[in-house]
């Protein structure tokens, strides 16, 4: 009991380490971008605290820990969004992906306006080697052009999504 006490504790202060930790933008391009060394010491510390998280049972979306933005969006729908926007989006297909198959959530952007976008769940299916996997949509409207990409998410052997 005690462990899982410490391991609950250490998940939910992942959350707070992860807000130190912050990319840094590119003004022009609006895209979020890390040095490799942030983005090896993020990888790191995300795969220690999802194996965790497996370990005593809590699925990695519910635990708090993240994938980057570049796991779970397109590049399509990644070059369209600036930082902020890409991590609303990413938000958006874990919580589609938490409620199944016709579960669509929103988002509407805290930092541009005319910028939303959503995630709808459109499908699942299993792989040959037995893998969970969804088809996610999602739909990025900007100043009125809506772009669409579709893309499927696989549950990894950690518990957590990736795209495949």
């Amino acid at each position: 009991m005690l462990r899982k006490v410490l391991v609950a504790s250490a998940l939910f202060a992942l959350p707070l380490a992860a807000v130190a930790i912050p990319a840094h933008a590119d003004t022009k391009s609006g895209k979020c971008e890390q040095d490799q060394g942030k983005k090896r010491r993020n990888s790191t510390i995300g795969g220690m605290f999802g194996s965790l998280a497996s370990r005593v049972g809590v699925p990695t979306s519910v635990a708090g820990v993240g994938l980057p933005t570049s796991e779970i969006l397109s590049e399509a729908i990644t070059a369209l969004l600036d930082c902020k926007e890409q991590q609303q989006a990413a938000t958006a297909t874990n919580e589609a992906i938490r409620g199944g198959v016709g579960t669509t959530s929103t988002w509407q952007s805290e930092s541009r306006q005319n910028v939303s976008g959503s995630s709808t769940v459109t499908g699942q299916q299993k792989t040959a080697d037995g893998r969970q996997c969804m088809t996610v949509t999602d739909v990025v409207i900007v100043d009125g052009e809506e772009t669409t990409a579709p893309k499927t998410m696989c549950r990894d052997p950690g518990g957590g999504w990736k795209r495949a």
